[in-house]
């Protein structure tokens, strides 16, 4: 499978050669494009006969890696297969596919490296194609500046996993992922040089994802084209849980896994009240990423690899989808669907009752599931929030409320059957009940304590708040331009 899949990116690289030529013509794109459908398919291959691990040179494969290689490189031809029209007629078209093309190429083998130094190679080449799409437009100040921005936290991000390769070498003497991580050679590691080596891989993990406190590239970074956008929230941004279960063996139930929990639980927070006071809708969905990756670190912290996995698949199709889409936010004469009477508080009171019941009883119904705490609390939170959701509609309520409820039951089957594919690929064991239960508690206060600001929202108190959260999530005066300044080029050119 290593075989088909290495050619068909072979292929992909020597057509995007050819996009950098100017007498080339646009219709090539197309063609190009086409191309990307081998990889995807020798991806997907793999991942429905991978058994057993496979091993090439320094090449190592299990079915995780198939899996994100096969979810990375589907993602990327769809984006591409949208921007053939999106981008057209942009000046930098055929080099955006070429750069595209590279940045998804190199983020669907990272994983499939068993090699430290190689490994390290392919982590900063997705975040070095990704600096040079933003900068694509070299004319428009913001994207430059905003492109330097991203350089230096990639930069530090790039040097982090550097560091730490290197530690980890230097304390186990191998450059082979699969021996460095083996039981011998770990139980040799003494607990400093393992605790300085988590840390520097939680550091390289959380940059890229725009967690707190490196979450300005990401905020600014909506002034890029938004099929970027997509390909960027949808799969870059998710690599640093990919990271951490793959050097989950060096992690588990250590300090730096427990220190994940700070900047994963302030990015949840902050993302969310960005989410819920910005207008504009790029950066609400980058808020949201925010929000989102950080849930996801905190699964990562609480040993729920699987379920981080999941997370970030569910989470890169979505917001795909919805940045692709992002056009269609444009308002149209319609009939209203929204109800102009605010929700009774009987039913308010009915969905906080549900959700309760819901998450209790799949508490006690699964006493020996893996972070079943987290899961109910979750679960019952959901149903509460979708509950409360549908009653700003018109019509459709009860439609909706049985198609939320069925997605949230396949999510749940879909994850079960995702944790027995995978094995024992990916460990479930996490810092421990102290850890979930904290997490919980947690929650339940920031959620009690939401509750309390939200009916007093005529207090001074509140009014600092939002806008704290207005400013936060605000980009820098620099990488915003209310009216490009270079058209104005442009236009003298066309008026000569």
């Amino acid at each position: 499978m290593f075989v088909g899949l290495f050619a068909g990116l072979a292929v992909t690289l020597i057509s995007a050669c050819f996009l950098l030529c100017p007498r080339v013509s646009d219709r090539y794109v197309r063609l190009h494009v086409l191309s990307l459908a081998l990889p995807t398919v020798a991806a997907f291959a793999g991942l429905i006969s991978a058994d057993q691990t496979q091993e090439m040179g320094f090449w190592r494969s299990d079915r995780l890696t198939w899996l994100i290689s096969f979810y990375v490189l589907l993602l990327g031809w769809t984006i591409q297969r949208f921007s053939i029209r999106y981008m057209y007629g942009d000046r930098s078209y055929r080099s955006y596919f070429a750069l595209l093309t590279v940045t998804v190429g190199a983020a669907s083998i990272t994983w499939t490296s068993d090699d430290l130094r190689l490994l390290v190679l392919l982590w900063g080449l997705p975040l070095l194609g990704l600096v040079w799409l933003s900068a694509l437009k070299k004319e428009w100040e913001p994207a430059r500046n905003v492109s330097r921005l991203m350089a230096k936290m990639f930069a530090a991000s790039w040097i982090s996993l550097l560091l730490a390769v290197v530690w980890l070498w230097q304390a186990t003497g191998y450059w082979r992922i699969s021996l460095a991580l083996s039981v011998e050679s770990l139980t040799r590691i003494e607990w400093e040089n393992a605790t300085g080596i988590s840390v520097l891989l939680v550091l390289a993990a959380i940059i890229p994802a725009g967690q707190w406190p490196f979450q300005r590239w990401l905020l600014e970074s909506s002034v890029m084209p938004t099929p970027v956008s997509s390909a960027m929230h949808a799969g870059l941004v998710n690599a640093g849980g990919i990271l951490l279960a793959k050097f989950s063996p060096l992690m588990a139930g250590g300090f730096p896994q427990t220190l994940l929990l700070f900047p994963a639980v302030v990015s949840v927070l902050v993302g969310t009240g960005i989410l819920l006071v910005q207008p504009d809708y790029k950066r609400q969905l980058v808020a949201s990423t925010m929000a989102q990756m950080g849930m996801m670190f905190i699964q990562c912290a609480l040993g729920a690899y699987s379920l981080a996995v999941l997370h970030l698949i569910f989470h890169g199709l979505f917001k795909a989808t919805l940045f692709l889409r992002s056009g269609s936010v444009v308002p149209r004469s319609k009939r209203a669907l929204i109800s102009p009477y605010p929700p009774s508080k009987m039913w308010i009171l009915c969905g906080m009752l549900g959700g309760i019941v819901l998450g209790v009883g799949f508490w006690l119904a699964a006493p020996h599931e893996h972070l079943r705490m987290l899961r109910a609390l979750l679960l019952g939170w959901s149903l509460a929030f979708a509950w409360w959701q549908m009653a700003v509609f018109h019509n459709g309520r009860w439609t909706g409320f049985f198609v939320l409820s069925g997605l949230g039951l396949s999510a749940m089957a879909f994850h079960d059957a995702l944790a027995a594919f995978l094995g024992g690929t990916l460990p479930a064991a996490g810092p421990g009940a102290g850890a979930e239960s904290g997490i919980v508690l947690l929650f339940v206060c920031l959620g009690l304590a939401g509750i309390f600001f939200s009916s007093r929202c005529s207090t001074d108190l509140w009014a600092k708040l939002y806008m704290w959260l207005v400013h936060i999530g605000e980009a820098r005066d620099r990488a915003v331009e209310s009216h490009p300044r270079y058209l104005k080029a442009y236009v003298r050119q066309g008026g000569e």
